[in-house]
C-alpha cells in the first residue's frame, strides 16, 4: 500500500486515518481491540485520538480512548508499527480550552501514561484558547520534542490567522513548525478550500480531514426525518436534510452504483482526490464499516465522477437552514 509522507517529517502513513473518538464511547475495550486489530491487519497504521475523548461520557476529563489504545498497543506489542496522533488544548469538562505551556507540560505526560508509551508521533494543537501567545505554545512543544516525548506537531481547530502567526514565530525564533493540518472538510463542508487549503499549500502541510463522512450523513444512512432515529448521531445531521444534501446523496448514489461500491467509499475517495489531502479521518464500529474505509484508496474516480460530485456539492450551492 502506498504510504503518504507527513509534511517535512519521516512519518509514513497509509491513506486512511482511523478515528479513535469511538473507543471507550460507543465501543467498549473488547470491541475497540477488534476494530484496531482488523485495521492494522489490512496494512493501515495511522490512528488519531485526543486527550479529551470522550469526556462527554461522564464529564470527568476524557482519556478513555487513549487508555484503550495504550492497552491495545501494550498487549499487541506493536507500538513501533503504529503512527499515533493525539491532541492537546481541548475542553475536557474539567478545564476549558488551554494551549498554555503549563497545561501542555501536564497534558502530554498524562497522554503518555494513558497510551503506555514514551513518545507521541504527531501531537496536535486541538483547540486554540486564542489567549496564549503562539510563541509560548511553540516553546512548550520545543521542550517536549527535545525531551523525546513528541516527534512532530500539527494543528487542528486554529484560525487561519493563528496558523500564519505560528509559522511566523517558528521562523523568527527557530521553534518547531506544524507539519499537518486537521480541518473540518467533506462534500458538505467545503470552506476549507478557500480558507485553509492556501495555507496548507504555502506551508507544506499534509491535511487529514475530520468528519470526513459528515457524522454519517454521507454514508446515505439518513435520507428522511425518520432516519434520524437510527443513531445517537442522527440529530447532528438534521441540518443536511435539505435540497443540497439530498442532491449530494443522489450524486453519490450514481457514482457508487457505477463502481459497485458504497456512498461512504466514494465520499472518502473524493477527499483523497483533492489537493493537499493525505488521509481522511473516519471511525468505524463494525467490520462492514471498516471495509468501506479500506476500499476508498482503491477507488479511482474519473473526471466524470469528480465533476458530478463537485457540481452537487459546490460551495456556491449554499445549504438552506
Amino acid at each position: 500500500m502506498k504510504k503518504i509522507k507527513i509534511g517535512q517529517t519521516d512519518l509514513q502513513v497509509a491513506p486512511i486515518n482511523l478515528g479513535g473518538n469511538v473507543f471507550g464511547w460507543t465501543l467498549n475495550e473488547k470491541e475497540s481491540f477488534h476494530i484496531l486489530d482488523v485495521f492494522v491487519d489490512q496494512g493501515f497504521n495511522f490512528i488519531d485520538t485526543a486527550d479529551m475523548y470522550s469526556y462527554w461520557v461522564d464529564g470527568k476529563g476524557g482519556g478513555q480512548s487513549e487508555t484503550i489504545l495504550g492497552k491495545w498497543m501494550k498487549e499487541r506489542k506493536n507500538r513501533e508499527q503504529v503512527i499515533m496522533a493525539t491532541k492537546v488544548g481541548g475542553e475536557t469538562g474539567i478545564h476549558p480550552k488551554d494551549t498554555s505551556k503549563k497545561h501542555i507540560f501536564k497534558a502530554v505526560d498524562q497522554s503518555l501514561t494513558r497510551l503506555q508509551t514514551d513518545y507521541i508521533d504527531l501531537y496536535y494543537t486541538h483547540f486554540d484558547d486564542e489567549v496564549t501567545p503562539v510563541v509560548e505554545t511553540l516553546e512548550a512543544y520545543q521542550e517536549i520534542i527535545r525531551a523525546g516525548k513528541v516527534r512532530y506537531i500539527a494543528a487542528s481547530n486554529l484560525s487561519p490567522e493563528r496558523i500564519h502567526d505560528s509559522f511566523q514565530a517558528s521562523e523568527k525564533y527557530g521553534l518547531p513548525k506544524y507539519q499537518a493540518l486537521q480541518p473540518h472538510y467533506n462534500l458538505l463542508e467545503r470552506d476549507f478550500e478557500s480558507t485553509y487549503r492556501p495555507l496548507a499549500e504555502q506551508y507544506g502541510l499534509t491535511v487529514f480531514p475530520y468528519w470526513s463522512l459528515a457524522s454519517g450523513f454521507l454514508t446515505g444512512k439518513y435520507r428522511s426525518e425518520a432516519d434520524l432515529e437510527k443513531s445517537p448521531r442522527g440529530g447532528s445531521v438534521k441540518k443536511y436534510l435539505n435540497d443540497k444534501g439530498l442532491a449530494i446523496l443522489d450524486a453519490l448514489d450514481t457514482v457508487s452504483n457505477k463502481h459497485q461500491t458504497t456512498p461512504a467509499t466514494v465520499s472518502l475517495a473524493w477527499l483523497l482526490a483533492q489537493p493537499t489531502i493525505g488521509a481522511p479521518i473516519a471511525s468505524a464500529t463494525s467490520q462492514s464499516q471498516l471495509k468501506t474505509l479500506f476500499e476508498a484508496p482503491l477507488l479511482n474516480l474519473d473526471t466524470e465522477d469528480l465533476e458530478l460530485l463537485d457540481k452537487a456539492s459546490s460551495p456556491v450551492n449554499t445549504i438552506n437552514s
